[in-house]
């Protein structure tokens, strides 16, 4: 497996921030200096887009091989036994829930935040393909590769087909209250309903982790450490 690319910063309860997309930090600094202030956040990068890897060959991704890679990156951060906290946005909350499944005793909390597990739904798999649809329709025009190309390419398929495990402890997941009616909020309650966890809104949209970074961070807070 290759190496588990992370960044550290901030001090505190340990967080492993587990992004979206293909796992670029795609605007997320904001937020990691928010959480910072509060907890000591291991920022893991699976395919290392933020570590000079970007251009490189990439195959279709496993999130098994995203939660096993976010394992090992804790671990060099912090080692085996810290206690550690989880939060996890769209494919990284994906990441997220099957890391809790696999090591159910490692995490003091575990937020997914719109995982889009839409086979959860009754009519899944018709929704999977339209939100898989819907997303490339934003797919650029040729050119450079991109971390947005990468998740369309080599994520978006194999993440939206995964079905999480049941009865998964400490776990909170989450949708932005302007996300109400739509697509992943449902997905997001099914997710909740399907797994036994507690289910909470966060500030704003889908992308509320890069538009309200402060707001969300502190929901983040207020939700791990009350």
């Amino acid at each position: 497996m290759p190496e588990p690319h992370h960044d550290v910063t901030g001090s505190g309860p340990v967080l492993l921030l587990l992004p979206g997309g293909a796992g670029h930090l795609m605007g997320l600094e904001p937020l990691t200096g928010h959480l910072a202030a509060h907890f000591t956040v291991v920022t893991y990068d699976p395919l290392g887009l933020s570590h000079g890897h970007l251009g490189e060959p990439v195959a279709d991704q496993r999130v098994a091989d995203w939660s096993e890679g976010a394992r090992r990156a804790l671990a060099e951060a912090v080692g085996e036994d810290e206690p550690a906290y989880v939060l996890g946005t769209s494919s990284g909350g994906i990441a997220a829930l099957d890391l809790l499944a696999r090591h159910p005793g490692r995490f003091a909390g575990v937020i997914a935040h719109e995982p889009p597990c839409v086979t959860l739904l009754p009519d899944g798999a018709a929704q999977r393909a339209a939100l898989i649809e819907q997303v490339e329709r934003g797919r650029p025009a040729d050119g450079p590769p991109t971390p947005f190309g990468v998740f369309l390419d080599h994520v978006l398929r194999p993440f939206t087909a995964y079905r999480p495990g049941t009865g998964l402890p400490r776990l909170t997941v989450a949708a932005g209250t302007d996300s109400r009616g739509r697509l992943l909020h449902a997905t997001a309650e099914a997710v909740a309903r399907h797994t036994g966890g507690a289910f909470t809104e966060f500030p704003d949209g889908h992308l509320g982790p890069v538009e309200h970074p402060a707001a969300f961070a502190e929901r983040v807070r207020e939700s791990l450490l009350g």
